[in-house]
């Protein structure tokens, strides 16, 4: 799963709308979740998190495993990627 936060008003959707190169329609424009049913498929919107860290005013938590959220940072975030291919290989 995956959460973005942000204190700033359609932050999240300007972000969502420039990932998924769509309209996306939010009904919490300060808070977005996510599941993936593949895991794989977030390191994609990590990465496009990362690279775009200066130009939007959000948070990322990513979370695994049942009540565990680990916030992604540019500290982290390639170890997070490692982790989810190593764990996710298929």
């Amino acid at each position: 799963m995956v959460n973005l936060y942000s204190l700033e008003q359609n932050e999240i959707k300007r972000f969502l709308d420039k990932f998924y190169d769509t309209d996306v329609a939010l009904p919490n424009n300060l808070k977005w979740e996510k599941e993936f049913l593949n895991p794989i498929e977030i390191v994609d919107i990590i990465g496009v998190f990362i690279d775009n860290k200066d130009t939007f005013k959000i948070n990322m938590w990513v979370s695994l495993d049942q009540d565990f959220l680990l916030n992604v940072t540019d500290a982290n975030s390639d170890k997070i990627i490692r982790y989810l291919f190593e764990r996710y290989p298929y």
